[in-house]
């Protein structure tokens, strides 16, 4: 079907056949986690709710976000807007950078300790920032101040978790400080 047909010029591709998957998924999607949370025992609790709190918060986000996205199909919007272009268009590098942290974090956490895990991803993270906004991504002396910086940030932040709140975070040693 031509987009010309819809009302909107030539150029401007048509998006709503792949929004309206993705939103009526993220609705079934949100409703097979609802049914898996009424399914959770809710005898046990953690800080005045039980373990069947969260799948039923994320649930309805997810299917809020679903109905939104229908909602947006509906009326629209997405194919009214202008393709962008330039730095709005996003970068694949940077957003591989940042994800690349994330993992990294989430993956290497209990092995190798939350301030290094944390300090790898910041700076992995800063790497693909600087690269979005088109600085060069820094030699080997960034890569080190980076890294130093990361600790810096993360180091409080454990003794902040681990001692102020009593929250307990993976550390590499016996005594958890690292």
């Amino acid at each position: 079907m031509p987009t010309e047909s819809l009302g909107a010029p030539e150029s401007h591709p048509d998006h709503r056949p792949g929004q309206l998957a993705i939103g009526v998924g993220a609705v079934l999607l949100a409703a097979v986690l609802a049914y898996g949370a009424a399914n959770i025992p809710s005898d046990a609790g953690y800080a005045g709710v039980g373990p069947d709190f969260l799948p039923w918060l994320v649930s309805a986000a997810m299917a809020l976000c679903g109905v939104l996205l229908i909602w947006e199909v509906r009326t629209g919007g997405f194919r009214k807007m202008e393709p962008p272009s330039g730095a709005a268009r996003g970068d694949w590098h940077a957003l591989a950078w940042v994800s690349a942290g994330i993992l990294g974090n989430a993956a290497l956490i209990t092995s190798i300790g939350f301030i290094l895990s944390c300090a790898l991803c910041f700076t992995l993270a800063v790497r693909g920032l600087r690269i979005s906004e088109g600085k060069p991504a820094g030699d080997a002396m960034q890569t080190v101040k980076d890294v130093v910086i990361g600790m810096l940030i993360s180091a409080p932040t454990y003794w902040l978790f681990t001692k102020f709140l009593a929250v307990n975070l993976p550390g590499l040693t016996g005594t958890g400080w690292l």
